[in-house]
Order: C-alpha cells, then structure tokens, then sequence
C-alpha cells in the first residue's frame, strides 16, 4: 500500500507542477528527441490496448505498475482485463507534454479524448492523463498511469 501511495504522490506532484510550467505547446518540429521518444511510447502502449494486443501492452508496463483512475487503484492483471473488456473505438491526444525530473524518469501530461465502452457502459468523453515512465535495464517501462475524466 505504501508503494501505492508513494507512485500516487509522485504522479500528483508531477503532474500539478507541470501543469503549473506550461505555457504553450510546442510544435511537432521542435520537440526534443528525448521527449518524442516517450510520447511516441505513450501512443504506442495505447494503440496496443486499443487493439487488445495483450502481450504487446504488457510488455510496455513495470511488474509493479500502479494505475489510478475514477473506479481506483490497479495493478497490470486489472489493467489486462480492464483492456479485454473495453472496446476503444477512437482516440486523439491534446497537449502532450514529457519531463525528465531526473536521469531514467520521464512524466507524460495530455489530454485524451476516446469514443469507448466498458462492460457495456460508454465511457466516450475527455481524460486527464499523468504517466510515469522509468528506464530500468535500458528500457523504458510504464510505472504508473493516472486517467481521471474531466468535468
């Protein structure tokens, strides 16, 4: 549970100070090559949940991965059957932005808005989302991921 909490703290903060230092976006021929590199791993994990591709998503998340969004706290088996049981029509990414607080971290911020259902329920609508990204054994590994939807 302290981890749990310690990954939610990290997410918060980094996200909530990002959020604070932005001033404008810029554009996709200005981008740092380090920060393309996490967005375009940040897509990539996205497009594997999208088409279900079970074994290529869990290949992009930690053994300890901690995701948070409104129904709670997961772990990667959650996120697997969560993937299984939601149909995700479409998606767009708004304001993507990556830091590297420090060597081996990267954070990710972006607004995510989906045309999808879970268990039957449409779940379509706008998304905050925050992710942390480590490099362990030369690989960058999705540690935590938090997808709250706007109001």
């Amino acid at each position: 549970m302290k981890t749990q909490a310690f990954f939610l703290w990290i997410t918060v903060v980094a996200g909530v100070a990002m959020c604070f230092g932005q001033t404008s976006s810029p554009s996709p021929a200005n981008i740092p090559a380090s920060e393309q590199a996490i967005i375009n791993l940040e897509k990539a994990v996205t497009e594997a949940y999208k088409n279900k591709q079970n074994d290529a998503f869990r290949k992009y998340l930690a053994k300890n991965y901690v995701g948070i969004n409104a129904d709670g706290i997961t772990k990667v088996a959650t996120e697997v059957t969560g993937m299984e049981n939601t149909d995700l029509r479409n998606y767009s990414f708004a304001d993507m932005k990556a830091v590297f607080p420090k060597a081996g971290v990267a954070v990710v911020t972006y607004k995510a808005t989906v045309q999808s259902s879970a268990a039957g329920q449409d779940t379509s609508g706008t998304y905050n989302v925050a992710s942390v990204w480590a490099k362990r054994w030369g690989k960058w590994f999705l540690i935590s991921r938090v997808f709250i939807k706007s109001q």
